[in-house]
């Protein structure tokens, strides 16, 4: 087999499924209302480089997503193995990644913004879907504070289901797509 043929073969099944998703223009038009969101987050040039890293040397989005995924999943263990009787700690963890969440979406426009239309629409879906995930937070949130800790299970498995899948399709963003800052002093450097 030749190397050209080796890369024309998928390394996964799902690469046929992103392959699609990429090129699904039913999605333009998703896009196109996310892209004034995009455009605004980057309007400025010293607060589009401070949102995409530049000043770091990497992608901020990567390093603050740990914040809500790390609290939303602090919270189900610690709510699943019953250790939290009163409720209160997976209250405040669960708050903790919804507010964390507003500042890892900001940051992950700001590096969308640049992407081209095949990336956005990965990336349109990727946000929607952490936006259900949110919801369904927000949602697990409410029934803690009414003690309804059953229904709060549910919602906060659901939504760490749907950030898995939104997190693959943001790995995918990264890492097959190269979408996020790049610190120059890395490129064209001897092997």
């Amino acid at each position: 087999m030749t190397t050209h043929a080796r890369r024309r073969t998928p390394d996964s099944p799902l690469s046929a499924a992103m392959l699609g998703l990429e090129g699904a223009s039913a999605l333009d038009p998703v896009v196109d209302v996310a892209q004034p969101l995009m455009d605004a987050v980057t309007s400025d040039e010293t607060v589009k480089d401070a949102l995409q890293g530049r000043w770091l040397g990497h992608a901020l989005h990567p390093l603050l997503v740990m914040v809500p995924l790390g609290a939303w999943i602090s919270a189900g263990v610690v709510e699943f193995a019953g250790t939290d009787e009163d409720g209160r700690s997976t209250q405040l963890l669960t708050a903790l990644g919804i507010a964390a969440a507003v500042p890892s979406a900001i940051t992950g426009w700001a590096e969308l913004a640049e992407g081209n239309r095949r990336e956005k629409r990965v990336g349109v879906v990727h946000a929607l879907a952490n936006l259900t995930a949110l919801g369904l937070e927000i949602g697990a949130w409410a029934c803690r504070r009414r003690g309804n800790t059953g229904r709060a299970k549910l919602l906060s498995a659901g939504a760490l289901s749907v950030v898995g899948g939104a997190g693959y399709l943001g790995g995918h963003l990264a890492v097959a797509r190269g979408v996020g800052t790049k610190d120059r002093a890395f490129e064209s450097r001897p092997a």
